[in-house]
């Protein structure tokens, strides 16, 4: 057994526990925002455990660099995705304000509002 093996053989199961975290906050949380939240965080890191360790099983790094950037693409769309969801969520009034600690977008929306531009979100 080779160490690329050893790190295949830990980098896959904690991928795919990550995974199943993830999956299981977004069956059992009961907000949207936490549900966007449990499909986001951990599912990122279980791609990216899961494809550094497919990455160690490649003969070649130009390989593993194709890897690499489906990582970089999952890192800079994901959050992205999760606060445009969270933003519409919010302005089409989905979002029970009973479960958030402080609600900051709302005070932005009234200062906004208060300038005069409109309280757009």
């Amino acid at each position: 057994m080779t160490g690329a093996d050893i790190a295949t053989a830990v980098l896959l199961p904690l991928g795919a526990a990550f995974a199943f975290v993830g999956t299981l906050g977004l069956v059992r949380f009961p907000t949207l925002l936490g549900r966007v939240h449990a499909a986001t965080k951990p599912d990122t890191v279980a791609l990216v455990l899961i494809l550094a360790g497919a990455a160690f099983q490649l003969d070649d790094v130009r390989g593993a660099a194709w890897l690499g950037l489906a990582a970089l693409f999952q890192f800079l769309t994901v959050p992205v995705l999760a606060q445009t969801l969270g933003r519409v969520a919010y302005s089409r009034g989905e979002i029970s304000t009973g479960h958030l600690v402080t609600d900051e977008l709302a005070d932005a929306v009234e200062r906004s509002r208060e300038r005069g531009d409109g309280g757009g979100m």
